[in-house]
């Protein structure tokens, strides 16, 4: 193991990046620590949510390079490094029965094949630390869901070489600690819409959380609370550089940060595998490593 202490944050689309996990590696950048995006999709399939912007006939004709060019902004911004995977979008099919995926996008691929496409990365960054999303895929978009799969098959696959040989993929490595983004957990979204409600101010989470009983989404173990709370004013100028996606006078945006860095000041993770000894609850990534580096 080398000095270097290097993070590996696996996406689905441009975009998820800055809203899941951006200020825990905003505060990592500044420690020195090296950073990897991994964005599996071009996000070619994404509507166009930001009012604002619908309707721009060369953003819904070029809409593959535009939201490249706003990956870029964001990565500049989050100090982070960044890669593709170079999957199709696979959309958010929607309608009762739901439509089929489009043929050729990434929930369709083979798993195995496409986490070599990971392991190629993996075995070429050397992260001790991977996040991605749960099984659910923190939310049942197919893209997310098939984003959990490779990455946890790539993470033991990173180090078998007879699935995926040296010769083709790189020489083999094991990463140590693979970790789900569970930024937004209910008691996170209780805490924030209980202060914005005792300070007379009208909170956005309201809905959220009925919708939340109605979907009976499974509460998760949050294992590791990250404090990064001064890096929240840089995540959220990420976030806003994905125009396409996000507006900038939406829900997102209605919480002071100030509000924000007293009532939750940090991100949370749910540690899924760990091949060191660490003791729960953390508030590193990297315990149990970090010492050992």
């Amino acid at each position: 193991m080398t000095d270097q202490l290097r993070l590996m944050a696996v996406h689905a689309h441009p975009d998820d990046e800055s809203s899941k996990g951006a200020a825990t590696m905003a505060k990592y950048v500044s420690e020195g620590v090296d950073v990897l995006v991994v964005t599996c999709t071009g996000g070619e399939r994404g509507s166009i949510l930001n009012p604002k912007l619908q309707g721009d006939a060369y953003i819904e004709e070029n809409i593959h390079e535009v939201r490249r060019k706003e990956m870029d902004e964001a990565r500049e911004i989050l100090g982070v490094k960044q890669e593709w995977l170079g999957f199709v979008d696979s959309g958010l099919p929607e309608g009762d029965p739901l439509p089929p995926l489009p043929e050729g996008c990434f929930a369709l691929e083979d798993v195995d094949k496409a986490a070599g496409e990971l392991v190629r990365r993996i075995r070429s960054f050397r992260p001790q630390v991977i996040t991605t999303y749960d099984e659910n895929g923190g939310y049942p978009h197919p893209d997310h869901i098939m984003t959990h799969k490779i990455t946890m098959v790539a993470f033991e696959g990173a180090a078998d070489t007879a699935k995926y040989p040296e010769d083709e993929y790189g020489p083999a490595y094991q990463p140590l600690k693979v970790y789900y983004n569970q930024g937004f957990n209910r008691p996170r979204t209780e805490a924030l819409h209980q202060a914005m409600l005792d300070r007379g101010l009208e909170s956005p989470y309201g809905d959220w959380l009925k919708r939340w009983s109605e979907f009976e989404r499974k509460e998760r173990t949050l294992t590791t609370h990250v404090p990064c709370g001064d890096f929240f004013e840089i995540r959220d100028k990420a976030l806003i550089a994905h125009a396409t996606q996000i507006d900038p006078d939406g829900g997102w945006f209605r919480v002071p940060l100030e509000l924000q860095r007293e009532v939750w000041p940090t991100e949370e993770y749910e540690l899924a595998k760990s091949l060191v000894d660490t003791s729960l609850p953390e508030d590193d990534l990297f315990a149990g490593i970090r010492d050992n580096a």
